[in-house]
Formats: C-alpha cells, sequence, structure tokens
C-alpha cells in the first residue's frame, strides 16, 4: 500500500470515528460529587485537585471543599484527590452505584500516591501493579533542569540509565537493554526514529513533557516487539482545566556550554473545547571538562513546535496533535593534534591533513560544516469513547523521520547519510469489565513502516517495509489485597528489503545507482541483496501484587518477551558516518526470546519507606554488535567502502547473536523523621552474562556490553511547602552519586575497554513566588552538577571510544564526560482566563 493510500486510511478512520460519537453523543451518564476536609479539624480544604485520569477530567475543590464532575460513563475508575503537604486519596469509585464522596485528607510525610497510565488496562495505582513501574513527573523534571535533554533527567533512576554521545544525545536503557529491545513513546505512541543509530537521541522536545512513565522489562504486553526491555512512555501536560487559558513562559541558562533553552506554552478548555500550543529553541555551545577542555563539535541549536486540538465531551475525548523536532547537532570524531592532543577538525574531503580548532570556533554556537539534521515531524490522535460499560480507546499516528549527516568539507550540500522513514502506527483496544470484576482488555495494535534512502554518499541500511501486527488480551482482578494480573500477545513483523547497487566512479561520492542492468554497468557494485522476511512470537505476562496492608506490600512477575531483529541487525552493511562504525548485519538472525521474573517489596512507615525490586532476565537469541580485529590484533579500520585501511575513517563492528543473561535489582530507603526532611538512598545492580550458544564464555566474552556499573545514589533535601511571606515550595537538596568501577566489560575484540569509578556531587534549591492571591508569580530553580568538577568517563558514554587510531603510551584515550556545569531555571506562569480579565475591568 502506497503512502498516501496509508495517510489517506488513517485519515479516514480517525474521521469516522469522531463524527460517529460526535454525532450521537448521549446524554450524561451522571454527576460526581463531594467534599474533601482535613481530617485533624474538620475545615474544608479549598483547592485540592480531583482528577480521573482515565477520563482525562479534573477539577478544584471551592472555597468550602465541595467539587462535582461531570461523568461520561458508569464503570468503574481511579478517582484521585490530593492537596500539598496531605497524603493522596485514592479509590477506585464504581459510578453505577456511587455518586458523591466525603474525602478527609491527612497530613503526611509522603504525599503522592503515584498512579500510572503506561501498560495497564486503566490508571492504576504503582502500589497495585505487580510489573516494575517507575513514574516522575512535572515537579521533578523541573528540577532536574540541567539535564540536557529529556532522557538524560530520568536517567538516573534505579534501574534505568542511557547511552549517550555528548550532552543532547541520549539514548534510554532499562536493566541493560536498550536501542530497539526498549520502546520510547509520546502519549502512548511510540516513538520511530532510527533507534539502532547510535548518534542521534529521542527526537522529543523535553520542555513539552510533563510527566515520565517507565515499565522495567518485558511485561508491558500493549507495546509489542521492541519493548522487551521495557517503555519509556513521554506524556505531554493534561488538559487545562474548563475555563481557563493557562500558559508560561520559561528559560534555562547552563554555565558549563552556554545552554540557553526558551519555552512558551499556553492551553485553554472552554466547554470541553481543548486547545495548546508550545514553541521552544534550545542551543548551545561545545561543552568543556577539565581534561579537554571544550570538546570540539559537541554544540547544538534545537528547534521544537507542538499544537493540540481536542474535545472531552459526555462521550468520551479526542486529541489531535501536531509536532516538529529540528535538531542541528555537531558530530564529533576525537581527531586530536599527536603533539598537543588539541581537537582538530576535517578541513578537505581527502582528509590528507587535520589543523587545530581555533578557541574562535570552541566557542561558538554556529554548528560546523560536518554535522547532522535531525527532523521529526509527528500527527497522532488519542481518543477514548464510552461505550457500554466500558471504553473503545483508538490510537492512531503518522510519523516523518528525516536523518541527514552532512560530513563532506569541500561539499557541504551533500549528506554522506540521507534517511527518510515513514511510520504509520495504530492501537485500537477496548477496556470493559465483565463477570465478577475481571477488569478486561482486547486489543490490536502495530505498525507500517517505509524506509527510503535519499540522495547521499553512505549507505548503512537498505531501503524498506516493515509491517508489524499484534492482538493482545489483558486481565485484571482485584480479590480483596490480591489484585492478579495476566496476558498474552502474538506479534508478527515482516520485513521486505530492496536491493540497492552503487556507482563508484565518483572518487568521494558514490551514489544509488538508479540505471539498467546493474550487474554488469561498469564501476557498480552491489550494497543490498533483496531481502523479504517474516517473524512471529509470542509473548505473556502473569503476576500477582498483594498488598499486607497500607504500609507493606509484596510484588511478583513472570513475562514472555519477543523481538523481532532490526532492519541493521538483519541487512547492515555500511558507514554511518556519525558514529564512526562501518556496521554488517546477518539476515541468518532468529528472532530473541526472554524470560524475565521479577519480586520485590516495599514498606511504608510514618518516617521510613524502603522498598526492593530484583529480576532475572535469560534471552534467546540475544544480538549485540563486536568489534573486528585485523591481522595484527587491532580494530579494523575500514574506508567508506569497506576496503580494509588502517587509516580508515571507521571502525569495523559486525552482529553476532548469542544467549545471554542479565539480573540485578534496585534498592531505595528513605529516612524522613519531620515532614520537611527527606534522606534518601538507592542502589542499581545490573549484570549482564554473555552465555554464548556452546559451553562456558572465555573471560574476554563473558560480559556483554553497554552494561551499567554498580550505582548509588544519595540525596539529602529539606523543602518547605508553606514557605513564608510571599515565598512558598521551597526546597533545597545536596545528592552524591558513586559509580563503581566497570571491570566487567565485553573486552574481545576490543569492543569495550575498562571504565575507572567516579563520584559525582550535585545540589539545588528552588521556589515560587507569589501574589497576594495565592498564584504564582514566578517559579526559580538552580541545580549544579558534577560540582567537584570530576574528570571521568561513564562506560555509557560512546565518546569514550572517540580518539585517533594510535594514542601516545600513558595517556587515557578518549573523550571525558561534561565538567561542573550549573543550571538556572526562572519560569513565569500567566492565566489569561476571561474572568480574570474581566475582574481586572479590561
Amino acid at each position: 500500500m502506497t503512502r498516501k493510500r496509508y495517510t489517506f486510511f488513517l485519515i479516514i478512520i480517525s474521521v469516522f470515528c469522531s463524527h460517529t460519537l460526535l454525532a450521537a453523543p448521549g446524554p450524561d451518564l451522571g454527576t460526581l460529587t463531594g467534599t474533601v476536609t482535613d481530617k485533624a479539624d474538620g475545615k474544608p480544604i479549598a483547592g485540592a485537585t480531583i482528577s480521573i485520569p482515565d477520563l482525562k477530567i479534573g477539577t478544584a475543590t471551592d472555597a468550602n471543599g465541595k467539587f462535582s464532575i461531570t461523568l461520561a460513563t458508569k464503570a468503574s475508575h481511579l478517582v484521585l484527590i490530593s492537596y500539598v503537604g496531605y497524603a493522596t486519596f485514592d479509590s477506585t469509585v464504581n459510578f453505577a452505584t456511587t455518586s458523591h464522596l466525603e474525602v478527609q485528607l491527612s497530613l503526611s510525610t509522603i504525599e503522592a500516591g503515584e498512579v500510572v497510565v503506561t501498560g495497564v488496562s486503566k490508571a492504576t495505582e504503582i502500589k497495585r501493579a505487580p510489573i516494575p513501574i517507575v513514574a516522575v513527573g512535572k515537579s521533578f523534571m523541573d528540577q532536574h533542569s540541567a539535564s540536557g535533554n529529556v532522557i538524560d533527567a530520568v536517567a538516573n533512576l534505579p534501574g534505568i540509565s542511557a547511552v549517550t554521545t555528548g550532552p543532547n544525545i541520549s539514548k534510554p536503557f532499562i536493566h541493560g537493554l536498550g536501542y530497539n529491545r526498549v520502546v520510547t513513546a509520546v502519549d502512548g505512541i511510540r516513538q520511530e526514529g532510527q533507534q539502532w543509530g547510535d548518534e542521534h537521541g529521542i527526537e522529543v522536545d523535553q520542555n513539552t513533557i510533563d510527566r515520565v512513565e517507565i515499565i522495567k522489562g518485558p511485561a508491558s504486553l500493549t507495546y509489542g516487539s521492541d519493548a522487551i526491555g521495557g517503555v519509556v512512555n513521554l506524556l505531554t501536560p493534561p488538559p487545562a482545566p474548563d475555563g481557563k487559558i493557562l500558559g508560561y513562559a520559561s528559560g534555562i541558562y547552563g554555565t558549563n556550554n552556554g545552554l540557553i533553552n526558551g519555552t512558551l506554552r499556553l492551553q485553554g478548555n472552554h466547554n470541553g473545547l481543548l486547545w495548546g500550543t508550545q514553541l521552544s529553541e534550545k542551543l548551545a555551545k561545545d561543552y568543556q571538562d577539565q581534561h579537554d577542555g571544550r570538546v570540539y563539535a559537541t554544540n547544538f541549536n534545537e528547534k521544537d513546535a507542538r499544537a493540540m486540538i481536542g474535545l472531552n465531551k459526555s462521550w468520551g475525548y479526542t486529541y489531535l496533535n501536531a509536532s516538529l523536532f529540528d535538531d542541528l547537532q555537531a558530530i564529533p570524531d576525537g581527531s586530536r593534534d599527536s603533539l598537543t592532543r588539541k581537537f582538530t577538525y576535517q578541513v578537505t574531503d581527502s582528509d590528507t591533513y587535520r589543523p587545530i580548532v581555533p578557541e574562535s570556533m570552541l566557542n561558538a554556537y554556529n554548528i560546523p560544516t560536518l554535522h547532522q539534521h535531525v527532523q521529526l515531524y509527528r500527527i497522532y490522535t488519542v481518543s477514548s469513547f464510552a461505550l457500554g460499560t466500558g471504553s473503545l480507546l483508538v490510537n492512531l499516528g503518522w510519523q516523518y523521520s528525516h536523518r541527514r549527516e552532512f560530513t563532506h568539507p569541500q561539499n557541504a550540500d551533500i549528506p554522506g547519510l540521507n534517511l527518510e522513514l515513514h511510520t504509520y502506527t495504530y492501537d485500537i483496544k477496548y477496556n470493559f469489565t465483565i463477570g465478577h470484576g475481571y477488569e478486561t482488555t482486547v486489543g490490536v495494535n502495530g505498525m507500517y513502516q517505509d524506509n527510503a534512502l535519499g540522495y547521499s554518499t553512505d549507505f548503512p541500511i537498505p531501503a524498506y517495509h516493515q509491517f508489524d501486527i499484534g492482538p493482545f488480551l489483558v486481565e485484571k482482578k482485584s480479590l480483596g489485597k490480591l489484585d492478579v494480573t495476566g496476558g498474552i500477545r502474538i506479534d508478527t513483523r515482516t520485513f521486505d528489503g530492496k536491493a540497492a547497487y552503487i556507482d563508484t566512479t565518483v572518487a568521494y561520492f558514490p551514489s544509488l545507482y538508479t540505471g539498467a542492468n546493474p550487474l554488469s554497468a561498469p564501476g557498480v557494485t552491489q550494497q543490498f541483496s533483496a531481502l523479504s522476511k517474516s517473524f512471529s512470537g509470542f509473548s505473556g505476562s502473569l503476576g500477582a501484587t498483594y498488598n499486607f496492608s497500607d504500609r507493606f506490600l509484596i510484588k511478583a512477575n513472570i513475562a514472555r518477551g519477543f523481538r523481532a531483529p532490526s532492519i541493521a541487525e538483519l541487512s547492515a552493511n555500511g558507514p554511518d558516518p556519525g558514529s564512526q562504525i562501518y556496521h554488517v548485519g546477518n539476515s541468518n538472525f532468529k528472532p530473541e526470546f526472554s524470560v524475565q521474573e521479577d519480586i520485590g517489596a516495599a514498606l511504608t512507615l510514618p518516617h521510613v519507606t524502603a522498598s526492593i525490586s530484583l529480576f532475572d532476565n535469560n534471552i534467546q537469541n540475544y544480538i549485540f554488535q563486536e568489534q573486528i580485529l585485523d591481522a595484527n590484533g587491532n580494530p579494523q579500520r575500514v574506508n567508506p567502502d569497506g576496503t580494509p585501511n588502517p587509516n580508515g575513517q571507521y571502525n569495523l563492528f559486525t552482529y553476532v547473536q548469542s544467549k545471554a543473561r542479565i539480573d540485578g535489582g534496585e534498592f531505595y530507603l528513605d529516612i524522613h523523621p519531620v515532614s520537611w526532611l527527606h534522606f534518601e538512598n538507592s542502589l542499581s545492580l545490573t549484570y549482564g552474562t554473555n552465555l554464548i550458544n556452546s559451553g562456558k564464555a572465555p573471560d574476554s566474552l563473558k560480559y556483554l556490553p553497554f552494561m551499567p556499573p554498580p550505582h548509588t545514589h544519595s540525596e539529602l533535601r529539606g523543602t518547605y511547602a508553606k514557605g513564608f511571606g510571599r515565598i512558598k515550595n521551597g526546597y533545597v537538596f545536596i545528592g552524591f552519586d558513586h559509580f563503581n568501577p566497570q571491570n566487567r566489560f565485553f573486552s574481545a575484540y576490543g569492543t569495550e575497554t575498562y571504565t575507572a569509578g567516579y563520584n559525582l556531587l550535585s545540589a539545588g534549591l528552588g521556589l515560587d513566588i507569589i501574589d497576594k492571591t495565592g498564584k504564582k508569580v514566578v517559579q526559580f530553580f538552580i541545580e549544579g552538577t558534577n560540582l567537584a568538577n570530576v574528570n571521568y568517563q561513564s562506560n555509557m558514554s560512546r565518546l569514550k571510544y572517540f580518539d585517533n587510531p594510535v594514542v601516545p603510551p600513558g595517556v587515557q584515550p578518549g573523550i571525558f564526560n561534561m565538567g561542573r556545569n550549573i543550571s538556572f531555571k526562572v519560569v513565569v506562569p500567566f492565566d489569561l482566563s476571561k474572568k480574570d480579565r474581566d475582574a481586572s475591568g479590561s
């Protein structure tokens, strides 16, 4: 089916669903009313937030603590009622039998009852979900503004890490699995943009993300193949309350690389007609550390835009979203002058000599001639329609990822890499309750992809078509204190890779051959053979949580995961300029299958919160890359056409397949002797073992690549929500991170090297300033990272391996991570609601 037909098909489905339900909206099914009071003195609580996440509706209590919400269903849904400094009320309410709530909130050092929507049939409390999930909200994102991107902001959470290529390029890893094993989604719509590649990050504006929910492991059956490692769901802002027009302007400045990050958000709601928009720009110079000085070609310039329009009515809701991500990113290669070790840069296509980078270039915001241009256009709809006692969810999406790498200094307009990926996603599911309270979800989702090769000179992967489909069934049953969840899924993926021939008659600029008789044409070689593959696999999950009381629970889950090989793993045969790697795939690969067991326990006491979570993951047919050595035992270097050359531009890597085991766990302890003071501590362990298909592995092959070392995080945090005078919600923290040496690394063929341990110190503070009516006027956030200015290399940083082919003896090769950085963030919220304008007399 052609692209135009697929686009037309998605538009017709979206319009049909919306038109059908809009034309027959049906009557309101009822109203939920209630009163919220303080349990200690019985006084009403004004401004408490009431929300029903499944319906995307909410309100706030009035001066008398009362609220009212119009309902679109008689089904059961989770209701949340929260207020700063109080324990959150969270309860599943059957709207067929309950229309009024009397809620008493108690003061508590633990304010939030975390609720997630990712990978579950309905909004669910984390403490009742058997699968391992972690979630952070907008306050966490604001307080970690020093992070270069949205993935870095969550990369220090227990069990989470990231492979990085500088401050603006990060790919999420969960329990040692990343790339095509982790699905990154935006509002539940999977993100697609050449995940197999190293040198570009997740194409999402961090300013538009208010919440992140992460599933650790293959237990999410609603995302299918590529979620064998887990899911990172990036959630955009909830809709504005009815009758409100709200927004804010914010700015961030980072001292290390001169980061400037500005954004403007505006959103409104008029009788259920919702809209929103956001514009952002982020730019930075080359970052610096004490060891390297400024690291050439790590600067960037990113522009983003997002718009949303939707309806939230008695029949449900539907939102139409559109966004643009446009990033100009320099491409570092680590080349240095052999005497001074200062960075050099390429000035000719023949690359026979390289001058030292002048200070003026290192301190400039200008993007160098050699850079990548990554664009992602996205349009998607997220809809939920009340249907009987359940809800029908229809999520449809289109994405266009255009990735170009400009690698010819004397011919700046000719891209070395030019990939154009169109992705059409569909996700249709029905949530309903059957029998004696069995919450059921049945659905089907998948995607169609078309990858094209634009005019360029390097061709790491072929043009191809891909189609995924996966029906699934999930059941949940609550038996008092016991919650049981299980489900099954069957995935099918088909590939059709196109043959490609390269015309090599031009010295530096080979191009795709489009003429007749390629096999006999002079100077024409075959880059890719035609490929047709189909993979199918079964996934399943079964788990339970037992809440002995509100203070103690245990949970366990076992899941079988499935992942089809990616196009790069099957067909790669070419250089990827930004990664400095010549990739070689294997069309004979089998799909990966995993079995993961998770077990955990959590304790919540008035002054102590603690949890432990352990996992064990056994993977059949695990695919990973290893470097190829030359006859002298050195890393094989090749030219862009793959011919061996000791001084070639690329290291030669091939994909291999083996049995693997990844196990470990997370431990958490929070001591809060008083309501305003917390001492948080966590420990993350991840061990990856290469089991080899035939017997015990030699030491050099014993471990898997890109496994994070043991990591501890300690943080002392003080908060003062009530504040004094016009200052509210103040906080201050100091943090300490310890990373063990990574001596369990894949050393075979020089693929990885030992990484020394290191310690990092961080700190931050923030506060709100309010006006006389209690509204926020401005918010301030300050965060400092690597305050001791430690010289360190993370084993998860690809820049650790960027250097000259030959490094002088006694010199630590590679590029070091960012040095000291202090980030300043200012947020100015505003309210343009009509009643506020009328009150002012305008």
